[in-house]
């Protein structure tokens, strides 16, 4: 009788902005039954680029061949992880997180795209920043998401 394996996580390197794509067709060949390898999950990380993470019970031997049969997945990963150490790649972070007060940022959507702002207030559980217009002659505040603005200057920075 085999003995079951501990689920693992298994980093496959891809090539550039293949990620999405490489992703699907290791869904295709396990469903289509191209192979008999077991994979329980398949994440994509945005902040991971060039890497997808698959997880199974499988050993790294079972994980090459099924990269094999995959286009655009150049190999496996050797360092084999566990799910609490890539855990934190499934929590998503707050558009605003990074974003202080006194921070410089351009807007880039919205009635004042194109103009530059100090951020006032951040509001992280509305994910949105109150700013002031840069170059204003009467300063005004205004309230915009937190992912309609490009950070220019960071406070500490200055």
């Amino acid at each position: 009788m085999e003995e079951e394996l501990p689920n693992r996580v298994y980093a496959i390197k891809t090539t550039s902005k293949s990620e999405r794509s490489v992703a699907d067709n290791i869904k295709k060949a396990i469903e289509s039954g191209d192979t008999d390898v077991r994979v329980l999950s398949i994440i994509v990380p945005d902040e991971l680029k060039g890497y997808v993470l698959v997880e199974s019970a499988e050993p790294f031997a079972r994980i090459e061949e099924l990269r094999e049969k995959v286009p655009n997945a150049r190999s496996v990963v050797k360092g084999v992880s566990s799910m609490e150490e890539v855990g934190h790649f499934l929590t998503p972070k707050p558009v605003v997180s990074g974003i202080d007060e006194g921070t410089i940022v351009e807007l880039i959507a919205g009635p004042f795209k194109g103009e530059k702002a100090v951020v006032k207030r951040v509001d992280l559980a509305k994910e949105e920043i109150t700013v002031e217009l840069y170059e204003s002659v009467l300063p005004i505040p205004i309230t915009v998401r937190g992912d309609h603005v490009r950070v220019v200057e960071r406070a500490e920075d200055r």
